[in-house]
């Protein structure tokens, strides 16, 4: 794939991760509370006011009204123009990695839903099983797109195997310590499995490791910081899922490096 190509896919994806951050927004908000995504529309937190579309273009609206509402000129957080570009960050960087690829729709959708999932867990401390559950199967239902044409059944299979390994680690694990390991998270695992068993069992291995790696270095710089004792809870999620993108981007040059070592 020539350099001005992928250029051109990263810049299409990059702009629909803005798209799709603005409603992931919504997502974020709304599914916690029981709320519908779809109506009402979007609407000022303050005074209610529906927005308008000129107001609703991504990040953009944000900074043209200065981060007020026009109605009532209350603030409107910066988290909202936030997700939008860390879900198009996200977006652009596994266009570049996977390019114009029969795979880069699932991986795509795995950035939305893990977007949407990462924040919800660190506010709410929890991942509901209306995006959990289903994610899974819309991943592999995805993966059957380069499964069939372009004959990847072998990754395909290891994807499921991967998916239901790693459910089986965090279960054993949520079993054995049930304070520690949250059952939202053993309902993340497959999908995480499967995203990264397409690759390879590596991936599998260092999305695992990176994750709770990520999480002892953040759990321990909080607590020495005395902003939690030893019963906080912590959302794991957040650090499962960037081990995740973390593999899925650089695993293969962790490989490398580690093998390396012993060479």
């Amino acid at each position: 794939m020539k350099v001005s190509e992928t250029v051109g896919v990263v810049a299409l994806c990059t702009v629909l991760g803005l798209v799709i951050g603005s409603f992931l927004n919504v997502v974020i908000w709304r599914v916690p509370r029981g709320e519908s995504v779809v109506r009402p529309g979007s609407h000022c937190p303050s005074c209610d006011q529906e927005i308008r579309a000129r107001d609703n273009i991504p990040v953009v609206s944000w900074l043209l009204l200065r981060g007020k509402c026009r109605d009532c000129g209350n603030p409107i957080s910066a988290r909202y123009p936030a997700v939008e570009l860390l879900t198009a960050v996200v977006f652009g960087l596994l266009a570049w990695h996977f390019g114009l690829s029969w795979e880069l729709p699932a991986y795509l959708f795995l950035a939305a839903i893990g977007v949407a999932l990462a924040i919800i867990d660190i506010d709410h401390r929890r991942l509901p099983d209306v995006l959990t559950l289903p994610a899974t199967p819309v991943m592999l239902a995805l993966l059957l797109l380069p499964s069939v044409l372009d004959h990847q059944w072998g990754s395909l299979l290891r994807a499921v195997l991967a998916g239901v390994a790693l459910f089986a680690f965090y279960f054993v694990l949520a079993f054995i310590y049930p304070a520690g390991m949250g059952l939202g998270d053993v309902k993340l695992a497959p999908l995480l499995g499967v995203a990264l068993g397409w690759i390879s069992w590596g991936l599998v291995a260092w999305g695992t490791f990176l994750g709770f790696a990520l999480g002892a270095v953040i759990g321990v710089a909080i607590a020495i910081a005395r902003r939690s004792g030893r019963k906080t809870a912590i959302p794991f999620g957040p650090f499962m899922l960037t081990g995740t993108l973390i593999a899925l981007l650089a695993g293969n040059q962790l490989t490398s490096w580690y093998l390396g070592l012993f060479s």
